[in-house]
């Protein structure tokens, strides 16, 4: 397995990613068209968490077919064991690198997900995460289900996009900044960073429903990944321990809105995040010892959160239920 703990000081994550684009104009070579792509995620990480939520918020289940990574990867690449016999069923490659070394023989950097592979060539298109959702809502909009929410509205991305700056740098990859400190300076500085923006983001929620106006956005689809694991996983295993999300009474019961709102919940599978962390990063959790809890069911508790108003999807309506295909096994859920 790869080594994750920064040698010394700060964690500082590579952000340089492949950022060839799928667009309605296909300026970049690959326009955007039904059943010629192939997302590619593991349900287990938050990037790719992210991009199963838009695609099926969107309705794209119908002209993107998408393909599952296991829980666990070693040195070289993320795997499709979860399929009969290992390799992913269109792509026909038992390892998502080899999708990545169809298009750059020499790749030098991680095998990351979530990507998507062109179906015909075989070669990876991106894996730029960010850029990806907001490109699902922008550039795929020919292909968008009857009564699809607008996650990108015109009006509200200045305002998005400086909330998802600040989710980004200070929760998202905070978290990761915690568990990945190579020093206990860095880690004192990651840990007051990564809880004065919950406190802030907490403040901020108090007395709205959303992050930003009065529907689901993509600036909730990003910070939503990152709650979604942080009583299962960052708390104990990041030390990301002032706290747990369910002792933060305005995050959680956002988080518990969101899980239960079509589109979100659904499409977390919460034994396969715990596998991944606690298998994967054996420069801190060497055993690989799996927990156990924490217990679930208080997901789906009540929240209260719609006394504030607002309206998830806007003028639109909820995704329908997932294919049966895609949907997360029984009893890794709430």
């Amino acid at each position: 397995m790869a080594d994750y703990v920064a040698g010394k000081g700060e964690f500082n994550r590579d952000t340089a990613y492949i950022t060839t684009r799928i667009t309605a104009d296909g300026r970049d070579g690959y326009p955007v068209e039904a059943d010629r792509y192939r997302l590619v995620v593991a349900r287990a990480c938050p990037w790719a968490n992210r991009a199963i939520i838009v695609r099926r918020l969107l309705g794209l289940e119908r002209v993107l077919s998408i393909g599952f990574c296991g829980p666990t990867h070693d040195r070289r690449s993320w795997t499709f064991d979860l399929d009969p016999g290992g390799v992913d069923p269109i792509l026909k490659i038992p390892r998502l690198q080899d999708a990545y070394f169809r298009r750059f023989p020499d790749y030098p950097k991680g095998i990351t997900v979530p990507a998507i592979v062109d179906v015909p060539s075989g070669a990876v298109v991106t894996n730029d995460f960010a850029q990806m959702t907001l490109d699902f809502s922008l550039e795929w909009t020919a292909h968008h289900r009857d009564g699809a929410p607008q996650l990108y509205p015109a009006e509200l991305r200045p305002q998005i996009d400086e909330v998802n700056k600040r989710v980004y740098t200070e929760i998202n990859n905070g978290v990761y900044r915690c568990g990945f400190a190579g020093s206990q300076d860095a880690y004192d500085a990651a840990y007051r960073r990564l809880f004065n923006a919950l406190d802030w983001v907490s403040e901020h929620l108090k007395e709205q429903r959303y992050l930003v106006g009065d529907t689901i956005t993509e600036a909730d689809v990003r910070l939503f990944t990152t709650l979604a694991r942080f009583d299962p996983v960052y708390h104990g295993h990041f030390k990301c321990n002032r706290c747990k999300l369910s002792e933060m009474p305005v995050l959680w019961a956002y988080a518990r809105d969101l899980f239960q709102t079509p589109g979100f919940g659904d499409t977390v599978d919460f034994v396969q995040i715990k596998q991944h962390y606690y298998m994967v990063h054996t420069d801190i959790n060497p055993t690989r010892v799996v927990p156990r809890g924490p217990a679930l069911a208080n997901w789906l508790a009540p929240h209260g959160r719609e006394a504030l108003g607002g309206r998830p999807f806007g003028d639109g309506i909820p995704p329908g239920p997932p294919a049966e295909s895609e949907r997360v096994p029984a009893g890794h859920g709430a």
